[in-house]
């Protein structure tokens, strides 16, 4: 069997990321795509995707759709959310799935209210290198972790790119928000703990009004810290690093391993000797993803990221904003 998907919208990750992910899943297909802005049937052509809708009202309404995939801009997410829950559609959100925790609970609970799956679209937890990591920690491979680093960083050209919605403050644009996000949830997912604070500072851009560039510390349980740095200012980078008692363990691709021929990647690490030596990795991070959603609908399971832990990395994410503001440490 397969679950029948609708795309709403024609925007870049889903030409480029999702709708290639989910034609190559065996439990999927790409059975429709809707826009408003008069795409839909060029990107259906273009993607071979047999139905194009001009509204995504018209989508909701197609019976034979039961997931949706929803990449629009952030403001616009709960809505859409909301109103394919009550068509009784299957949700994939793409991150963040709002820019506050309490419209992320009134998603979820109106997705529960509606017997449909949810699920924020955070890909890249699903490559299996992010597992091995977790169990080589859970290995005491480098003894008890004392602090993780993390960073998201890649150039904008602002006066090239100024319509761009990351620079739309009134669309919840900011580097936070589009990949500082990554960093936030891969120390709390890395960890496994949640911050009890954190410790901002950004750059607000003059005429976007948007942080532009953002470092920040979480402080978790017994002495553990983590730092991140995101950036539009910046070239691409994205990467994290976990040091413990005993010694650290590199990630030096961690959140676009799409970037590479078939996710192909290698986390290094380093013991207390010195000693270095590498583990590699293949998965496309977005057709793993599609795939365990699919398997949800398909079984009546729930996904193994839910909704809980989406509301527990938008607080902290706002907890974040909240200090960049106040230019002091804010609890979470």
């Amino acid at each position: 069997m397969k679950v029948k998907w609708g795309i709403m919208s024609t925007a870049n990750i889903a030409k480029k990321a999702l709708i290639p992910a989910l034609q190559n899943c065996e439990n999927a297909e790409v059975a429709a795509i809707a826009s408003t802005s008069g795409k839909a049937s060029e990107v259906a052509k273009e993607l071979h995707i047999p139905i194009a809708y001009e509204s995504y009202e018209e989508l909701l309404d197609d019976p034979e759709i039961q997931a949706v995939y929803i990449p629009l801009p952030n403001t616009l997410h709960k809505e859409w959310v909301m109103k394919a829950a009550r068509k009784g559609k299957h949700v994939l959100c793409e991150k963040p799935a709002a820019l506050n925790s309490e419209d992320v609970r009134e998603m979820a609970d109106e997705c529960l209210a509606n017997d449909v799956l949810f699920m924020e679209a955070f890909m890249y937890q699903f490559h299996p290198q992010h597992q091995r990591v977790k169990e080589l920690i859970a290995e005491g491979a480098i003894g008890e972790v004392r602090h993780m680093h993390a960073i998201f960083t890649f150039q904008l050209d602002f006066e090239k790119h100024k319509q761009n919605i990351r620079l739309n403050r009134e669309l919840g644009g900011g580097s936070i928000w589009d990949v500082g996000c990554y960093c936030i949830h891969s120390s709390r997912f890395i960890l496994g703990q949640e911050a009890s604070e954190v410790y901002v500072k950004g750059n607000i851009h003059e005429a976007f009004g948007v942080d532009t560039k953002a470092v920040g510390i979480l402080s978790f349980e017994k002495g553990v810290t983590a730092s991140f740095e995101c950036s539009f200012e910046q070239p691409m980078r994205d990467l994290y690093e976990i040091s413990g008692t005993k010694g650290t363990i590199q990630v030096p691709v961690a959140y676009r391993s799409d970037r590479f021929p078939k996710g192909e990647v290698s986390i290094n690490i380093t013991n207390e000797k010195g000693e270095e030596r590498k583990e590699t990795f293949k998965g496309n991070q977005y057709e793993i993803q599609a795939a365990h959603f699919s398997q949800c609908i398909l079984e009546g399971e729930m996904p193994v990221y839910s909704a809980e832990e989406t509301i527990l990395n938008i607080q902290t994410i706002q907890a974040c904003y909240e200090s960049m503001k106040k230019c002091s440490p804010v609890k979470v």
